[in-house]
């Protein structure tokens, strides 16, 4: 694995491509939920280092997917079990692997490879067996690529049959958004990244939810005058990168953190309340504090580490977002009530 700055990092590739996949270098910081982070589509285009050394020792379940393929370009693990050790186990990491054709690097110094990146940011990186043939001028920086239109859905598709029916934009959404939803009795159409206000009109929803999702919010600079729209009407609740982009559509602005927030263990501060949940998370971005006193929003919660903004609302309209992720899937469900919130304003 040959890193943006030059470094490299060796292992033993199982399953998968076994050279020339490139990505975005990231790391996870929770002790489980490898499923669901290869296949949570906030992760395409990126090559995600497990910090917990061990992975795959409870293999791979059926219903703990949260979409129909591996979206991490590559994972990097210390070690990979052979073997799920566990009752509702149907296959290995390694067979999973070798199925989605995504690689696996193991037997890498993860410790080491982490320091890096929290020293130096996040950054590009190669898997790559031909040192001398990496040639950086061949890989579109991960920020300026359009993942959006590669993971959301291409049609309106919709689930459940409740009384209230909930639109969701889809920028990558986890399927565990549409379980959390469809348990609380809501009919749920999941709609393409680029509807337009009249198609949402057309639907007759209750309300709209702004799904999480990969890159960089400004890829959808083009769409922020239907998200206002939409989230001017209709009652809104908003995740991750949908949180990002209606704070760009209000007013404020984004920027790139370091290394990010990806983990299910991040303590988020509720100023109201000074309640902490423990959240689950996954984005590079966030909303950039100097430029919310020139925004429509209002700052709601904050990350206790480092300060940054992960919730807002806005000062007027029936609209509230979040920067992580209250389904979950992985992680825990400390601000799940935000869901029933969200029911609570229509």
């Amino acid at each position: 694995m040959v890193l943006e700055n030059g470094e490299v990092f060796t292992g033993k590739v199982i399953g998968g491509n076994e050279s020339g996949t490139y990505g975005e270098a990231v790391f996870f910081t929770g002790m489980t939920g490898y499923q669901e982070v290869a296949t949570d589509p906030s992760y395409r285009g990126q090559i995600v280092i497990f910090t917990y050394p061990l992975i795959g020792n409870y293999g791979i379940q059926d219903y703990t997917s949260q979409s129909e393929e591996w979206q991490a370009n590559a994972l990097v693990i210390g070690e990979c079990s052979e073997e799920g050790y566990h009752y509702l186990s149907k296959k290995s990491v390694m067979n999973e692997a070798n199925n989605m054709n995504v690689p696996i690097i193991v037997d890498v110094d993860t410790r080491a490879l982490v320091k890096c990146l929290r020293e130096q940011g996040a950054m590009g990186a190669v898997i790559t067996t031909d040192l001398d043939g990496v040639d950086w001028s061949n890989y579109q920086p991960v920020d300026e690529y359009p993942f959006v239109k590669e993971v959301s859905t291409k049609q309106i598709e919709t689930y459940g049959a409740g009384d209230t029916h909930i639109a969701l934009y889809d920028f990558g959404h986890k399927r565990a958004m549409i379980q959390e939803l469809t348990q609380l009795g809501a009919k749920v159409s999941v709609v393409p990244f680029d509807t337009p206000y009249e198609t949402i009109q057309h639907l007759d929803v209750d309300g709209v939810l702004f799904s999480n999702g990969p890159g960089n919010p400004k890829q959808l600079e083009h769409e922020l005058h239907i998200y206002r729209k939409v989230a001017s009407v209709y009652p809104t609740f908003a995740i991750c990168l949908g949180h990002q982009l209606l704070a760009l559509a209000f007013g404020a602005d984004t920027k790139k953190l370091k290394f990010g927030h990806r983990g299910a263990n991040q303590p988020v501060l509720e100023i109201a309340t000074q309640k902490v949940d423990m959240t689950a998370q996954n984005h590079g971005f966030v909303v950039d504090d100097e430029t919310i006193g020139h925004s429509e929003m209002q700052v709601t919660h904050v990350n206790i580490n480092d300060g940054s903004i992960e919730g807002l609302k806005h000062e007027e309209l029936p609209l509230f977002t979040v920067q992580y992720h209250p389904e979950a899937s992985p992680g825990p469900k400390d601000s799940h009530p935000l869901f029933h919130q969200f029911f609570c304003i229509h």
